[in-house]
């Protein structure tokens, strides 16, 4: 097989074996670059694509084996043919061990030289191909997951609003603290990455009161102690049931502690503060999803009582700063919402009106 065009670059100390070896090549149709040393060969591959590389072994300054470890190194798509008389073919041997394609002895058999140049063309091509033929095959692996992965979020995203559905009360409770809280996010200025998170986050915060029962979940008057230990235990559940399609450890880790608190009274573990050395902490979006769910339960109607006020809602959020939710949330919270105040009315786009919201 004759591979027309392919560009060559050529490495040798000795003028008459470029000439030679440049010529002959050129007859075959190679386009051939000729270089006295390995120096001048890096500063040649740099500037030109060369498909192929024959090389010296023994050449003054930088040797043929330095070279092959820096071609490998910085241009693996290049491959390398080891040039080398015969008191080095043990040499030659440990550079085809080292990823050169072939070697060929001095004095040439310039026939046989074309014919280790195709077949070293031909292994470069197969090897790119395979290349290639794996990355389309992980890409395509990766778009069938992310499509199932994809798929099962929205079944659990139906589900979340499933649950929602069955209390008039919490209809739109997980959309609004996902509104709120990612409005939160933004005035922090944390990066866009984690802005995603928190808008995930937020819209799967509660799936685990999937596992509370009704009697509990509904219940209007005060939850003994069991009831309790069985609601609180949504936080753990919904990580749980999120963790097989979800592999963002950040995503699941503010669904499991969206209800600690910043003075470590919280649960499921009793984390407190922010991350810092020596302590875990609670992750920042964890401690704005803590906020954002708190606000929109003031500021939903609840079976043993009605909403109250943004205001008093912001209020009674600054009166718990420093103990129950971290106060460089709180304060986010209330720049997000004055900004967003009209004379006497605050803007739809992040707070719904009243008999619209629902307990958290």
């Amino acid at each position: 097989m004759s591979y027309k065009k392919a560009r060559l670059l050529i490495v040798d100390d000795e003028p008459s074996v470029l000439d030679i070896l440049s010529h002959r090549l050129g007859r075959e149709g190679y386009r051939c670059t000729t270089s006295p040393g390995g120096e001048d060969a890096l500063k040649k591959l740099a500037r030109y694509r060369f498909h192929l590389v024959l090389c010296d072994i023994r050449m003054p300054g930088k040797s043929g084996m330095e070279l092959l470890k820096e071609i490998q190194v910085t241009y693996p798509d290049t491959g390398v043919i080891m040039v080398t008389a015969v008191a080095d073919v043990q040499t030659a041997i440990k550079a085809m061990k080292m990823g050169a394609y072939d070697y060929i002895i001095k004095p040439f058999d310039l026939n046989m030289v074309v014919v280790s140049i195709d077949r070293a063309l031909d292994k470069r091509r197969l090897i790119l191909e395979n290349r290639n033929y794996q990355l389309h095959l992980e890409n395509e692996v990766e778009k069938q997951i992310g499509k199932v992965r994809e798929g099962f979020l929205d079944a659990v995203k139906s589900l979340a609003y499933a649950l929602e559905a069955k209390d008039e009360y919490t209809i739109g409770h997980s959309q609004r603290v996902t509104d709120i809280a990612v409005a939160i996010a933004q005035e922090l200025c944390i990066s866009e990455e984690d802005i995603e998170r928190v808008r995930l986050a937020g819209l799967l915060h509660d799936i685990g009161k999937i596992g509370v029962r009704d009697s509990v979940l509904n219940k209007s008057g005060r939850l003994t102690d069991e009831e309790y230990q069985h609601i609180i235990a949504h936080c753990q559940l919904g990580e749980h049931i999120l963790s097989p399609i979800i592999k963002d450890e950040e995503i699941l880790k503010m669904i499991r502690y969206h209800h600690e608190r910043y003075d470590g009274n919280g649960y499921p573990d009793r984390l407190w503060g922010a991350p810092q050395s020596g302590s875990e902490g609670i992750p920042q979006g964890a401690r704005i999803l803590a906020v954002a769910d708190a606000y929109d339960a003031m500021t939903s109607d609840r079976p043993y009582r009605r909403a109250v006020s943004p205001e008093a809602a912001c209020a009674e959020l600054e009166r718990c700063k420093g103990t129950q939710f971290d106060p460089l949330v709180i304060d986010a919270l209330v720049r997000v919402i004055k900004r967003r105040e009209s004379p006497s009315v605050y803007d739809a786009s992040l707070i719904s009106s009243s008999n619209q919201m629902g307990a958290s």
